[in-house]
């Protein structure tokens, strides 16, 4: 029987690739939940990771050791942020993960749970004998994303067409504090808007609320476009897909032409504008805007601009003007 029970605490030695086992020893090798410091002999009931919150401190359920040597804190630290990453990752289908569970190892998982279910039933415990039970409050850091969020975040058109086809209407008890968050960011847009002068109606632009949507996705610590990015790296971003857009119209005006049309316009400034389109079964898209206020307005002129655009779109492919 000794033999076997050595055989089994070897065993159970053996699989303890957690590095926080280095600076604590077990009280008794047959419960892992019950740990010893060997920097100041304090004993914990919260497992191996219970045991590097002390070590790392800064959580509200361990104390910080004075006597942790710096670079065992920072082993620990690196370590315990290593595997939080890897928890997050693995818990991506859920979109509130608690942060106390991350960086537990498979063997200390049921430890951690089962202290804070102890904890929570001291806290309380109180309220059965006729008083009021304590509270327990936690402040949760920031959700850090990792490099596979990037493959599993769901498209921010696709959530914003959910949202208004009510298919991701749900309560939950996180609504008070979304409503005050929320209210706090729209203050911030709008009054952005203002300095600006962006118009009002912006809001009502398809791409509004897929923006947001992105912006959440992303996290905290989001920084805004650059003045370059917006003027140079994204514009031509948007010049390409505009083209890439306009591929299947050109396709269609080969297949079943196309008709070219014009509307003139004055605008606040008494400028005279002339747009350009061209319309066929894909649809109508815009071409060009043309400031004819100097132009002699005569169907001369006219023609002389909707034969610059036959010749851009093709005469075999106009059918009218």
């Amino acid at each position: 029987m000794d033999n076997e029970s050595e055989t089994q605490v070897d065993s159970s030695a053996s699989r303890r690739r957690d590095p926080g086992w280095k600076y604590g020893r077990l009280v008794n090798e047959k419960d892992l939940n019950t740990i010893i410091y060997i920097f100041c002999d304090k004993v914990t009931k919260g497992g191996i990771y219970r045991h590097k919150q002390h070590l790392v401190g800064g959580y509200r359920n361990a104390k910080k050791c004075r006597k942790c040597p710096e670079h065992v804190r920072e082993e620990m630290e690196e370590y315990m942020s290593s595997k939080k990453n890897q928890k997050e990752q693995m818990n991506m289908g859920s979109k509130y993960v608690n942060e106390d569970l991350f960086g537990l190892e498979d063997e200390d998982i049921g430890e951690e749970i089962n202290s804070r279910t102890n904890i929570t039933n001291i806290s309380s415990g109180g309220s059965n004998r006729g008083g009021s039970g304590g509270r327990t409050f936690s402040s949760k850091k920031p959700r850090q994303k990792g490099p596979m969020d990037h493959f599993f975040t769901p498209n921010a058109e696709m959530v914003v067409q959910n949202q208004r086809s009510g298919k991701m209407n749900q309560t939950t008890i996180n609504d008070a504090y979304k409503k005050e968050a929320r209210e706090r960011v729209c203050t911030l847009i709008t009054r952005w808007m203002y300095e600006a002068a962006i118009p009002f109606n912006a809001v009502t632009y398809p791409s509004f609320q897929p923006m947001i949507e992105a912006i959440g996705q992303y996290g905290v610590g989001m920084k805004g476009p650059t003045f370059h990015e917006v003027r140079v790296t994204n514009l031509k971003k948007e010049l390409a897909l505009t083209k890439d857009l306009m591929k299947d119209h050109m396709v269609e005006w080969g297949k079943n032409g196309c008709s070219i049309m014009s509307d003139g316009w004055t605008d606040r400034k008494e400028r005279t504008l002339v747009n350009f389109l061209v319309n066929c079964s894909k649809g109508t898209m815009f071409m060009q805007s043309i400031d004819v206020s100097s132009m002699i307005k005569t169907g001369e002129k006219m023609f002389e601009l909707l034969d610059k655009w036959v010749e851009q779109v093709g005469e075999e492919n106009v059918i009218q003007l």
